[in-house]
């Protein structure tokens, strides 16, 4: 064998290592740099791809919730209108497709893509949007609304809830109950969801159908929450267990006291498994004023009411608490009439109108044809017009009582719309025109958490202020005075937010007035005949200093107090006809809203509220 040839300048292999291709593989011709770029461009364009299946994974899901949420925000509106029309039948034929279009809606909006999705910055509280929203519309339609198409089903059927004796049916409600309880709870939570998503931050086609969303489902809670405290509480208290006595106290607001007038009339009604008849009915002058407050007042009361409260029957309701009121009515009428009583309920004429819009016209005794009263005629009637009619006191108020007891004669036999009837007593409530306390502590217990019980004190409503009217001129002038309460300067940031309660007060009496009978134009040795004059007790909310009362561009002292943990000022108001003055006092923000109760009058509801922008 001839010896190997090596190539001068280039060494000898070392024959110990291996060589490529020696073992029969591919020689690797490329350089360890080309394979990494290769190696990159290939993972981005699988990042790319799958960015891409992602987007449009998700673009295709958000088309199939989008179609979905405009399909249930559709029958979802179709839906409300069928609980506020009262008719089951359409509810019975939109709920299913609601059902239908939540239900895609949520599955669109929850597959794990979508949600690992909802991390993401900017697109991802889009996404969580759509989710939430989604989700709380399906607990809805599904466990919420049912309930209620149920309840429509019951009261708005052929022959309503009433039997053919005018007794109303209360085993069904009883049956009920439970189911809208749970309904309620379900709005409730779906109100809550909804309501923590921050609108503002959500591009313009999506911010405004959860906002609409926000503002509905409040409003469905409010519904089923009302209804379900119904189904517990009317069946009781109208005497499924036994027989039930109630005091229904009539308010005049011609004569303004806390809760929206001076007592007027009292009437005593038997209520016995849903059977309504009235015992019978007084007048304010069948109960004299008393030598000694009826219960014992603390000294609060007598500081901000003084012992009228007690003595006189058409006071007790001049304190805001009206668990306080009824405790003064039932025990004056004990005293008095002999009768214990299981509740009170109180109603102004404003509250009265709007049953009548429900129950139609009645005519009222007057000793001559009768006076027919609309609820168109109801307040001028009854707050202006009687008052020129009969120049003698005793005649005025045998007339309103007279109005007082016919009206809720008719309320207790009428087979008007029991569902239309129940939303006017609701909105009224709302309004702190209706007024409900019972002497049985389970069911006062209900009551006072809901704006029916008016609890200013007593409830869990410390966060509130408040302002109320009582009258000082001893007449019924009030008719012609207007108040209205605003929050303004609401400041909403810092570590103490505060805002400004207005009081605006304008007294603006026609000419004739003059001409009224002297127990119209008042007889107080403090105010002018003809002239308007009122106390204004202000109180903060519980826990809270409360700084000097304004007026118009000054300040004005009174007399100052505490009750239940509330700071509270009384100061007098006097207007000649034409005349016009503004309180304001500040009080803290809590909880991102300020709570006004005040005395609903003619013109004006007893609560009024307002809130900071959602952070």
């Amino acid at each position: 064998m001839s010896p190997a040839v090596v190539e001068e300048g280039r060494p000898e292999p070392d024959e110990s290592l291996p060589v490529p291709g020696d073992d029969g593989g591919p020689v690797d011709t490329d350089p360890p740099r080309r394979r990494w770029v290769r190696r990159t461009v290939l993972v981005v364009a699988l990042v790319l791809l799958g960015v891409l299946l992602v987007a449009g994974w998700l673009a295709f899901r958000g088309y199939q919730a989008a179609a979905a949420l405009l399909d249930a925000k559709a029958v979802v509106a179709d839906v409300q209108h069928g609980l506020d029309d009262g008719d089951a039948t359409r509810l019975d034929a939109d709920l299913g497709t609601a059902q239908d279009a939540t239900a895609r809606a949520r599955a669109a909006s929850s597959d794990p893509v979508w949600r690992a999705a909802a991390h993401l910055p900017r697109l991802g509280p889009q996404l969580a949007a759509v989710t939430t929203l989604s989700a709380a519309l399906d607990d809805v339609t599904h466990d919420a609304l049912p309930a209620a198409a149920d309840l429509t089903d019951l009261v708005g059927r052929e022959g309503g809830i009433r039997d053919a004796d005018g007794r109303i049916a209360l085993a069904p409600l009883a049956a009920a109950a439970p189911a809208l309880a749970d309904a309620a709870t379900v709005a409730r939570s779906a109100q809550a969801q909804v309501d923590g998503i921050d609108a503002d931050a959500l591009v313009g086609p999506l911010a405004d159908p959860v906002r609409t969303a926000q503002d509905a489902l409040a409003q469905l809670a409010g519904v089923l929450g009302g209804g379900a405290q119904a189904a517990a509480l009317v069946p009781p208290m109208l005497g499924a267990d036994g027989p039930r006595t109630y005091l229904v106290v009539a308010l005049n607001s011609a004569e303004l006291r806390s809760a929206g007038g001076i007592v007027g009339s009292l009437v005593l009604v038997h209520a016995d498994d849903g059977l309504l008849s009235i015992v019978t009915q007084r007048s304010t002058n069948d109960l004299r004023a008393l030598p000694e407050p009826v219960l014992p007042l603390t000294d609060a009361e007598l500081t901000i009411a003084g012992p009228g409260l007690g003595r006189n029957v058409q006071n007790a309701v001049q304190t805001p608490d009206f668990p306080r009121s009824a405790e003064l009515l039932a025990a004056r009428w004990k005293q008095s009439v002999g009768d214990d009583v299981d509740g009170v309920v109180a109603t102004d004429p404003v509250a009265v109108a709007a049953l009548l819009k429900v129950l139609g016209p009645v005519t009222v005794p007057d000793g001559g044809a009768g006076t027919r009263i609309t609820a168109d005629t109801m307040i001028p009637t009854v707050l202006r017009d009687s008052y020129l009619r009969f120049p003698d006191a005793l005649d005025g108020d045998r007339f309103f009582t007279s109005v007082a007891a016919t009206i809720f004669g008719r309320l207790t036999t009428t087979d008007a719309d029991p569902l239309r009837l129940a939303k006017a007593a609701a909105e009224q409530g709302q309004d702190g025109r209706i007024r409900i306390w019972s002497a049985h502590p389970d069911e006062q217990a209900r009551l006072a958490a809901t704006t029916l019980g008016a609890a200013f004190l007593s409830g869990d409503v410390g966060d509130a202020t408040g302002v109320f009217l009582n009258d000082a001129t001893m007449g019924k002038v009030d008719y012609y005075l207007r108040s209205t309460v605003t929050v303004e300067d609401l400041r909403c940031s810092g570590d103490a937010p505060t805002a400004t309660v207005r009081l605006d007060l304008s007294y603006d009496p026609p000419a004739e007035i003059m001409s009224a009978p002297p127990y119209v134009l008042g007889h107080s040795r403090d105010v002018t005949p003809g002239w308007a004059g009122s106390t204004v007790s202000v109180y903060a909310p519980v826990g809270a200093e409360l700084g000097a009362v304004r007026l118009d561009d000054g300040y004005v002292a009174g007399a100052t107090a505490e009750t239940d943990g509330r700071a509270v000022h009384v100061v007098r108001s006097v207007l000649a006809p034409g005349a016009h003055q503004t309180f304001r006092f500040d009080v803290p923000v809590r909880g991102g809203r300020v709570d006004v109760w005040t005395t609903p009058t003619v013109a004006s509801p007893g609560l009024v509220s307002a809130s900071c922008p959602r952070p």
